[in-house]
């Protein structure tokens, strides 16, 4: 709980500076119930994402399980570092040296879709655009002033922004569908990673309910039961 915590306090500064109510978000119409696409969407996050963030409240293992990955397949192609299935997922990069590099240490991102919500993580990785006046050559609609570099050109392109302020992107491997189903795998490993059990707990509650209505029913005619002789 006190690790749990201390991320909240250290991603919401972090975050603070995101665009207010103002800025249009896409929706990302994320299904959890889609394990393919959640199974896509952890393979993106290691391999463009995880060099700098952490899901450091999330197990190799926990998510092998949840994701229906076997635990060899885990290992072979999902952990890029000498952690054990057991561990936590942490990434590699001393945080001195992040925070040196970047200006800050990369927050971790296991919950940053339940702090910013779905759409706002989708739209954000959507919104990067070619700005030569920053460190790492572009800006974000979103995230203006963004710290970190477009990790994924490549697929996308690079986004550059038309006098009337619209975008034409170029230069990505992907066509503007796959980019869109990409970031959206993306979105919904983390929507999964901030709240594992969140299938569960809504499966759950709809038993809870059932059963309140009929205790309420018992409770009721348990009532009148007591009552009838008053009346």
């Amino acid at each position: 709980m006190k690790k749990l915590l201390i991320a909240l306090v250290t991603l919401l500064p972090s975050l603070a500076m995101a665009a207010g109510g103002n800025v249009h978000l896409e929706d990302a119409n994320v299904d959890l119930h889609d394990t393919e696409s959640l199974q896509r969407g952890l393979g993106l996050f290691q391999n463009y994402c995880s060099g700098c963030h952490s899901t450091q409240y999330q197990r190799y293992e926990r998510v092998a399980t949840d994701l229906n990955i076997p635990a060899d397949e885990m290992r072979k192609n999902y952990m890029f570092t000498d952690a054990k299935i057991g561990e936590l997922m942490e990434n590699a990069i001393p945080t001195a040296d992040a925070a040196n590099w970047f200006g800050a240490a990369p927050p971790d991102l296991t919950l940053v879709a339940r702090v910013r919500g779905e759409d706002w993580v989708y739209s954000y990785l959507k919104g990067f655009y070619k700005d030569e006046s920053r460190p790492f050559g572009v800006n974000n609609t979103v995230f203006p002033l963004v710290g970190m570099p477009h990790v994924l050109e490549d697929l996308q392109g690079l986004a550059v922004k038309q006098e009337d302020g619209t975008f034409v992107v170029s230069g990505g491997k992907l066509t503007a569908e796959e980019y869109d189903q990409a970031v959206r795998d993306i979105t919904g490993f983390l929507v999964y990673s901030a709240e594992p059990v969140k299938l569960e707990r809504k499966a759950m509650g709809v038993w809870v309910l059932g059963f309140l209505f009929i205790f309420f029913i018992i409770a009721y005619l348990l009532k009148k039961e007591y009552w009838k002789d008053v009346h």
